[in-house]
């Protein structure tokens, strides 16, 4: 399931980048039950980009910010407590991460679920179903 964080320049240096991503992995697989998975645990990816300082625009003028976005099937991030939960966890974190430099309103996310099949896990397009049978295995 991919992650990305996406950040401009000046926002976090680039090892507070890479903690905060490893962070999120983190929450996303605790906030599904899924810490420790032998599965999901590789299957969990994470981007991590710093734009330039005048790489992201809030509405159409440049802007300072940092962005996840989480795509996934549409069993995860769907329970409302998990919804909430992990944003606030993964907010805190990035919050933490620039350490001052960008007000909490200037970080943003979203999640894409992705269609029915087209999780691609070890090689194989994968239905929901056979994802979530490949998950309890681990």
């Amino acid at each position: 399931m991919p992650l990305a964080l996406n950040y401009t320049q000046g926002v976090m240096s680039e090892d507070a980048g890479l903690k905060a991503g490893r962070k999120i992995t983190e929450a996303f697989l605790k906030w599904h039950g899924l810490g420790g998975n032998k599965v999901m645990t590789p299957n969990v990816t994470m981007q991590i980009q710093a734009l330039p300082k005048n790489g992201a625009l809030s509405g159409g003028e440049p802007v300072e910010g940092a962005w996840l976005e989480c795509k996934t099937p549409s069993f995860a991030l769907a329970a409302r407590d998990v919804q909430v939960g992990f944003f606030k966890e993964a907010t805190d974190i990035i919050s933490a991460a620039a350490e001052g430099r960008l007000p909490r309103d200037r970080i943003y996310s979203n999640v894409v679920h992705t269609v029915d099949g087209t999780w691609n896990l070890d090689g194989e397009a994968m239905t929901n179903s056979q994802l979530s049978e490949r998950i309890s295995q681990g």
